[in-house]
């Protein structure tokens, strides 16, 4: 057992591991997740092990120019309740008119997670009462959603191995069209509270996914990759910094065998990360609780990302009525395959699901296997270069633009750019080192003119962005390879010389003393020479 570590609340915690098919993660308590998605950890009784649950419902707001159900443009940080309809807010006489765009999104959405598209679909209110909420009720689909029953694949690393992935899959029960509230702005020190209702009556896509998840890796792999789908589709930015997309985790823990237990609800967790702590904090405080003879509330609760830990909100043990009732300003939306289409319509008046499905983009999963194709990389490394924004871009242009072949391209982006890049926490648009650059570097490597100790120096001096390029870095610093064969083997025979318990070492078996060698001919050459070449010398200095 390890160290208890002083957690948010009171809560002591353990060190713990999430195994996902044979995924490990540290966490703070003996727990295993196997490949149906069930934990496995030991309780201090020893009862049977523990099986967390994890299911998320994901708000994404639609990419669109004006909102769901009036023409307010839609904008981000834009002056409070400067983009506010008589309708958004809720004065008398107002009708709702649904936004196409906002269909078609969905629709668009709903074919990618593999969902069943509802060709009638319903709107209803549901009723509650928040100060952000003028009408006191949100149109959404609680009955008849716009699509249900899909599929979401998503990746992770198996033992936190690079090397190593497992597939799983979520299903998805069903996504919806709805309204978001506005936002209440809380004035501490004036101790009162402002609304701004710029974003009340904008788009939101709610994607429900059932509780198929055991951990926090899973739930962030998940919404890591429907985030790249929609993206790659266009139908939301979804952009967690600006509230564009925003995830509530369900949670609870039971013993195998047995029925599911109370659930908790960490709500508006707006960061994948966020999410992952989140969620394995909430699983290990349910168990820590359930061990120590206390119960689970349902209720909902808050994620404080400093502290690192859940804090309640509000209970939800008396059930809130919510009175869902048919939205009666609307009528069913209805939508059209090319077999059900009506002839001589107006093709600008209806939904095609069929035209919409011919023109979807190749989504992230694609995008990996044709890299993998046409460049002979590793399944590990498409798996980042999607991932990462902007990184294929980047990457495809180096290899357009060097002779270097992408196998040994993809090293220097994923092992040299990548890192220096999260060490700063910057993004592939914000690098010093531009993909000309570095095609420019590479292409010096791959014509011999520089070894690759040299190539790394330029590099770290690309890195201060001084607008310098890679030839002119090398003629300045005089990184050029050695051309005078005379003098490096002059060089190697000192090295040689110098070194006689490495030489005997060598001459009785031991070959990878070698490596030694050629490392300190290349610390007197200042890395101007190639390796390549210096190996060949020693060897056959020492007759071997």
């Amino acid at each position: 057992m390890a160290a208890a570590v002083r957690g948010c609340g009171g809560v002591w915690r353990r060190e713990w591991q999430c195994r996902v098919g044979g995924l490990s993660r540290r966490g703070q308590r003996t727990l295993g997740c196997n490949a149906r998605g069930g934990a496995v950890p030991a309780g201090k009784s020893g009862l049977a092990p523990w099986v967390p649950v994890v299911g998320l419902e994901v708000h994404a707001q639609i990419s669109s120019n004006s909102k769901l159900f009036s023409g307010s443009q839609v904008q981000f940080a834009a002056p409070p309740n400067s983009l506010v309809s008589f309708f958004d807010a809720s004065l008398p006489g107002t009708l709702p008119v649904l936004n196409r765009r906002c269909v078609e999104a969905a629709v668009m959405t709903g074919l990618a997670l593999n969902c069943s598209i509802n060709k009638k679909s319903l709107f209803d209110r549901k009723h509650y009462f928040y100060a952000d909420l003028p009408a006191g009720y949100q149109i959404t689909q609680q009955r008849v959603p716009i699509a249900v029953n899909g599929t979401l694949s998503y990746s992770l690393y198996k033992d936190n191995k690079m090397s190593q992935m497992v597939t799983k899959t979520v299903r998805i029960k069903q996504i919806q069209l709805e309204q978001d509230s506005g936002k209440s702005l809380h004035d501490d020190t004036r101790s009162q509270t402002l609304v701004d209702l710029n974003r009340a009556g904008v788009g939101l896509m709610e994607v429900v996914m059932e509780p198929d998840m055991c951990c926090g890796e899973e739930a962030a792999a998940a919404v890591r990759e429907l985030q790249l789908i929609l993206q790659t589709l266009g139908s939301s930015q979804a952009v967690m910094a600006e509230g564009q997309l925003r995830v509530d985790a369900n949670v609870s823990v039971h013993h195998r065998g047995e029925p599911y237990g109370v659930r908790t609800e960490v709500k508006n967790i707006n960061s994948i990360r966020f999410l992952a702590k989140a969620v394995d904090y909430e699983i290990e405080r349910q168990i820590e609780e359930l061990e120590n003879g206390g119960t689970i509330l349902n209720e909902t609760r808050a994620f404080d990302s400093k502290l690192g830990c859940t804090v309640p909100m509000r209970d939800k043990e008396g059930k809130q009525d919510y009175r869902f009732m048919p939205e009666p300003n609307l009528p069913p939306l209805i939508l059209y395959d090319a077999k059900s289409l009506p002839a001589n319509i107006n093709h600008q008046q209806v939904v095609n699901i069929d035209w919409i499905h011919e023109r979807l983009p190749d989504l992230p999963s694609v995008r990996r296997a044709k890299l993998v194709e046409l460049y002979g990389i590793l399944p590990e490394h498409s798996f980042t270069l999607v991932n990462e924004d902007g990184l294929t871009e980047f990457f495809e242009n180096v290899v357009n633009q060097t002779q270097m072949k992408p196998k040994k391209v993809i090293g220097w982006i994923l092992k040299d750019l990548l890192s220096y890049l999260k060490q700063h926490s910057l993004t592939v648009k914000e690098s010093p080192v531009s993909s000309v650059l570095l095609a420019d570097l590479l292409n010096l490597l791959e014509k011999k003119e520089i070894s690759s100790t040299a190539a790394k120096q330029v590099l770290a001096e690309l890195w201060k962005g001084e607008g310098k390029s890679p030839l002119e870095i090398v003629k300045e610093k005089k990184l050029e390879l050695m051309q005078d064969q005379k003098e490096l083997e002059q060089i190697c025979q000192e090295v040689i010389d110098g070194q006689e318990n490495e030489v005997m070492a060598i001459k009785a078996g031991n070959l990878k003393v070698l490596n030694k060698l050629i490392g300190l001919v290349q610390r007197k050459t200042q890395g101007r020479s190639n390796p390549v070449v210096v190996k060949q010398l020693l060897e056959k200095k020492l007759s071997l």
